[in-house]
């Protein structure tokens, strides 16, 4: 059964007229017969009785018209649908992100993406930047974040540098004083990241350039955790600033100056396949990282 004998019955039916509906279709009158003549012999049924000049549906004919109408309307449902998603108006937008990422950055990223394309379903998968690299190259994600990780078959654009800072918690002796030396640091209870995250080489190579390596307390997973162990005087951390901008502004952490050391930076880079047209969803979303950290994104 063809799209073409279902349009031909839908106006035939509505026209009363084969030649009316071959007019309304804008195809020659016989091409329009044929289409319902083969519909006829494909249902085993006549749907017509032929009257002159005009035509009217037998007993079978209407009892297939809902369901023509109906197939007809979910075809262009659909074809809407395509039509939406190939505008960015509509479909699922899939993302794989770095935990700092998705916790502290993607959710104003999104508000604003969702606010312009409010049908748009997202989906988010968190990992390790190396974990969120395999999902773009696997395609089960779009879009990815994380520290810049080049591959051939990737698009590798740095977005952002974001500084680790020392944080202490407000009944820290170093929050009053505001600085600190590294030799001091070294000295004191450190809370890290786990070592599969690319934060604890950082931290570590800190103290390490300058031959020192850094008392730990305590290894964790959680930036959020992190945070609170601190927030209790359980120790001190290095954070990304992004991370810890609310709790400074609320007073409960304090930003603590490293004398004579150089600033620990991230890069923050988007991930996506190369060699692969970016339309509709990703090439909105990419636009918006675009004009939000003023950066050429390739979309090719």
């Amino acid at each position: 059964m063809e799209l073409a004998q279902i349009e031909a019955f839908l106006a035939a039916a509505e026209c009363g007229s084969f030649s009316r509906a071959a007019e309304v279709l804008h195809v020659a009158q016989p091409s329009l017969s044929n289409r319902i003549q083969s519909l006829e012999r494909e249902v085993g049924q006549v749907l017509f009785e032929r009257m002159g000049r005009g035509v009217r549906l037998t007993d079978a004919g209407r009892s297939f018209l809902p369901y023509a109408q109906r197939a007809m309307r979910s075809l262009q449902d659909g074809l809407r649908v395509l039509q939406a998603a190939r505008e960015g108006s509509a479909g699922r937008l899939t993302i794989g992100t770095a935990p700092a990422v998705g916790t502290y950055v993607l959710p104003k990223l999104l508000k604003v993406f969702c606010d312009r394309h409010p049908g748009v379903d997202v989906s988010v998968r968190t990992g390790h930047s190396d974990e969120v690299l395999q999902l773009v190259l696997e395609d089960d994600v779009q879009v990815g974040f994380g520290r810049p990780i080049h591959h051939p078959d990737v698009h590798t654009v740095t977005l952002y540098r974001d500084e680790l800072v020392l944080v202490v918690s407000s009944h820290h002796r170093y929050a009053k004083r505001g600085h600190v030396s590294l030799e001091e640091l070294a000295r004191e209870s450190l809370i890290l990241f786990d070592r599969d995250s690319s934060y604890y080489g950082m931290i570590i190579n800190l103290f390490r350039n300058v031959g020192m390596v850094p008392e730990q307390r305590m290894e964790l997973d959680s930036i959020e955790a992190t945070k609170k162990m601190v927030e209790a005087n359980l120790g001190v951390a290095l954070l990304p600033e992004v991370s810890v901008d609310r709790e400074i502004k609320l007073g409960t952490l304090h930003k603590v100056h490293i004398t004579a050391a150089e600033p620990v930076v991230r890069e923050t880079a988007v991930m996506y396949r190369r060699h692969k047209p970016q339309t509709g969803l990703v090439a909105a979303f990419l636009a918006l990282l675009s004009q939000v950290y003023g950066v050429e994104l390739p979309t090719g």
